[in-house]
């Protein structure tokens, strides 16, 4: 009977790296070293951020729930209330707030949120362009081989790298960057200018049709001075 055994991706995934038929055997190597190492590097980034981002939120959601609870029990009648429960339940709100405030301050200071998803994320995309290049499926179902799609696949792990990059360092969800066009740049600047020497053709035409007009009403004046 089949028996389950839990296993990382890496040990799923190296020994058919290793069968990989590529042209080089540093092909092989590349696959390990970037890619292989890439999912290796997330999965711990994930599984650290992911414990203080669980740790932290978990004290939030136990604080707000405690909290209004030690205010509620103060509203009841003082003698039914034990001996300083003023003092106890004052320490105990503050403590709360101030932990609570600390932790929710970590979450957002170090965007621990924000950065578990996205390195979740990036893991599971990342697995995912893996075995469909292991499987020659998906966008790699027209490759007749590994060898063949091997530049493609290096190309698809590059581009999901640089959206992680370009999401880290810009403080922004991935593709929410606004990225430089620069043919539609070029194209906006070409018609402004365009727009600008028609304009500057269009008064150097006045001017000249001024100058012009101004010319033939001096001429009969001339010859009409030297009639007389």
């Amino acid at each position: 009977m089949f028996e389950f055994q839990r296993k990382t991706y890496y040990d799923r995934v190296l020994d058919i790296i290793n069968n990989l038929k590529l042209a080089y055997t540093t092909d092989n190597e590349i696959i390990k070293n970037r890619f292989l190492y890439e999912v290796v590097m997330y999965e711990s980034k994930r599984d650290k951020t992911k414990k203080y981002y669980n740790g932290f939120r978990f004290v939030v959601t136990v604080g707000s729930i405690l909290l209004p609870a030690i205010l509620s029990i103060g509203q009841m009648d003082p003698n039914k209330l034990p001996k300083n429960f003023d003092n106890v339940s004052y320490w105990s709100s503050w403590i709360i707030s101030l932990t609570v405030t600390i932790c929710n301050g970590f979450v957002q200071l170090f965007s621990l949120d924000k950065n578990y998803y996205t390195y979740s994320i990036i893991v599971e995309q990342l697995k995912t362009e893996g075995w469909q290049y292991f499987q020659l499926s998906g966008k790699y179902n027209d490759s007749p081989d590994h060898e063949t799609a091997f530049k493609f696949f290096c190309k698809s792990v590059e581009n999901i790298k640089k959206k992680q990059i370009e999401q880290e360092f810009s403080g922004g969800k991935a593709g929410d960057k606004k990225t430089y066009d620069f043919d539609k740049e070029m194209k906006n600047n070409l018609e402004k200018y365009k727009i600008k020497d028609k304009i500057d053709d269009e008064k150097k035409k006045l001017v000249k049709d001024k100058e012009k007009k101004l010319d033939e009403e001096s001429v009969p004046n001339i010859t009409t001075d030297i009639t007389e």
